[in-house]
């Protein structure tokens, strides 16, 4: 199965939790039947990407990255690349590459859709990254390191989020710890 396939079985199979997830999880499917490359970068004006919310072993915790480019906090992130054959793969590889763990207990169900215009990632000008975010649960102790791709990597207690994160990030992080403990 293809990147393109997994994609659009996964956000056609998906159960969005609200009216306003359920409109983007249309508007992928949307894109995905109109676009054959619509997982990769290239697809302009829009393309998908996938990422992944890390908490800690608690899910009092949450790990973010201060992305190099955008300068503020968001979770883990990125384009699809030659050889992911899966959405979640995407996710997964992206929050270890970008976190510096070694490994994840990654949840490869759909957290959470978000779409947002990015002006910094082609030169052709604004793109909207339709973004399918994924939760995983770091190991106790883990202890996350910078990728190059962020100007820094930190825990961040879920009562003293950073200044300026999105609304979304914060609908995110109720679902992370909800499906890691069961709880908002």
């Amino acid at each position: 199965m293809s990147l393109h396939a997994d994609a659009l079985a996964v956000l056609t199979d998906w159960h969005a939790p609200t009216p306003a997830q359920e409109a983007l999880r249309v508007r992928y499917v949307e894109h995905l039947r109109a676009q054959p490359e619509g997982t990769w970068r290239h697809c302009f004006p829009d393309h998908l990407t996938a990422g992944t919310l890390v908490v800690d072993a608690t899910a009092d915790h949450v790990l973010l990255n201060l992305h190099r480019k955008a300068r503020r906090w968001f979770a883990f992130g990125g384009h699809c690349e030659p050889g992911d054959t899966t959405l979640a793969g995407v996710a997964h590889r992206e929050a270890l590459e970008e976190s510096g763990l070694a490994s994840l207990d990654f949840d490869p169900v759909p957290a959470h859709l978000d779409e947002h215009a990015v002006a910094f990632c082609d030169p052709r000008g604004e793109v909207h990254h339709l973004d399918v975010r994924f939760v995983a649960r770091a190991p106790i102790a883990a202890e996350p390191s910078t990728s190059e791709e962020s100007l820094d990597v930190r825990w961040w207690p879920v009562g003293a989020l950073p200044e300026g994160l999105e609304a979304e990030m914060h609908d995110l992080i109720a679902i992370a710890r909800a499906r890691t403990l069961g709880r908002p």
